[in-house]
């Protein structure tokens, strides 16, 4: 797989990288990563995952664009509020970098429709603010063998982590919380979506380039408010529905 000029000059910060370099540049321009969840993670992470030569994004949502989202979905402007979020983001990603294919399904992600949402891709990245989503996203990861990278976030502190087999991320949160907190009901610190984005986004680059060691059966803890980090070990379930 070769690289145009264009693509040369865009990506050498990359391109000059031990961990990365050539091999792993081709690498991104052949993978496609699928983003569940347009929303605190997910809008940041396609826009660092489009910038580093990822060959393909497919991002599905099925919400819109609304004013209260620009606080921190910084892939979005005003002009987009009322649009749908893949049809914004698509224009976006593409004025970006027009090497990325996009993708945009205007879906809701159910058990019923994961798998076919989900085929083909090398990685999914899971920004949805629900548990029967992100249920639905690691029961098809794990049928479907995708390493999956989740984040999550709320008021000033977010976790990230990355599931390849066992352990799955049922084995972490076996049921729904009876008393889940959202952002739209606790609130959430409009930066701390970009730091999880962020790093939702070198975790994908580490398991598509090799590069590193990445957050595999891992958990990474950020308290935005200390400003302090910890990564504890997530432990299989023998007893997971999912994977055990």
């Amino acid at each position: 797989m070769s690289f145009s000029d264009d693509e040369i000059e865009r990506y050498a910060r990359h391109l000059v990288l031990a961990e990365i370099g050539g091999p792993g540049q081709q690498r991104l321009k052949a993978a496609r990563v699928a983003i569940v969840g347009m929303g605190g993670v997910g809008a940041p992470a396609a826009l660092y995952l489009a910038a580093a030569g990822v060959g393909g994004l497919r991002l599905i949502d099925h919400d819109s664009v609304g004013l209260s989202n620009l606080q921190r979905q910084i892939v979005f402007s005003e002009p987009d509020v009322g649009d749908l979020k893949v049809e914004a983001g698509e224009a976006r990603l593409t004025a970006l970098n027009a090497h990325v294919g996009i993708e945009a399904a205007a879906e809701r992600l159910t058990p019923d429709n994961a798998a076919w949402l989900l085929e083909g891709c090398d990685v999914v990245i899971d920004g949805a603010d629900d548990f029967e989503t992100r249920f639905a996203v690691n029961a098809a990861c794990v049928a479907g063998r995708i390493p999956l990278v989740s984040g999550a976030l709320g008021r000033w502190s977010g976790q990230v982590g990355v599931f390849s087999g066992r352990p799955c991320y049922r084995c972490l949160v076996a049921a729904a919380p009876p008393d889940a907190e959202t952002c739209a009901r606790v609130g959430v610190v409009g930066a701390l979506a970009g730091v999880f984005g962020s790093m939702t986004a070198l975790e994908a680059i580490k398991v598509i380039t090799g590069a590193g060691e990445a957050l595999t059966g891992r958990l990474l803890i950020y308290d935005g408010l200390a400003g302090t980090a910890r990564a504890v070990s997530v432990a299989p379930d023998p007893a997971c529905p999912v994977c055990g």
